[in-house]
């Protein structure tokens, strides 16, 4: 699999263009009862799935608030800078996370690859790991009657 950018041109709405967009994304949010639906030039209607559903809410959200957006299949593979961007950590950081094992990777040559679909992983791990011990240490100062209820 060759390696492509990891953002491709990302999609960036004008000014102009936002205050539609946030109005686009409020009605989204607003559709809870039921299954969304498209309906097409021709007025034939069909159901939105979920996850495309989220995706367009996600890039509603992101453009609303000024921001281009990029789709990246899971697949993609990222180089070592790339990934760091994506954790926000340091290559060197990166590459010894890589060499110790915590996430997976393989060579394209000489080059360290990650796959997005392992990096999404190992972030996902760390931030629950976070999330955890963040808990735990409100559990232990609620305990001690740091905080007041």
């Amino acid at each position: 699999m060759a390696t492509v950018p990891a953002v491709r041109e990302p999609i960036v709405a004008r000014e102009d263009e936002r205050r539609d967009i946030v109005s686009f994304e409020r009605s989204l949010d607003l559709y809870r009862p039921g299954r969304p639906l498209l309906v097409g030039a021709d007025g034939q209607t069909m159901i939105l799935p979920e996850p495309l559903y989220r995706v367009l809410v996600e890039a509603a959200r992101q453009m609303g608030e000024g921001n281009g957006v990029a789709i990246l299949p899971y697949s993609h593979e990222l180089t070592t800078q790339q990934a760091a961007d994506l954790l926000n950590v340091s290559r060197p950081h990166l590459v010894s996370l890589l060499e110790a094992g915590v996430i997976s990777f393989h060579k394209a040559g000489t080059h360290r690859r990650v796959y997005l679909k392992d990096l999404l992983e190992y972030k996902h791990r760390r931030d629950g790991e976070r999330r955890s011990a963040l808990q735990s240490m409100v559990d232990e100062a609620q305990e001690a009657g740091i905080y007041d209820e």
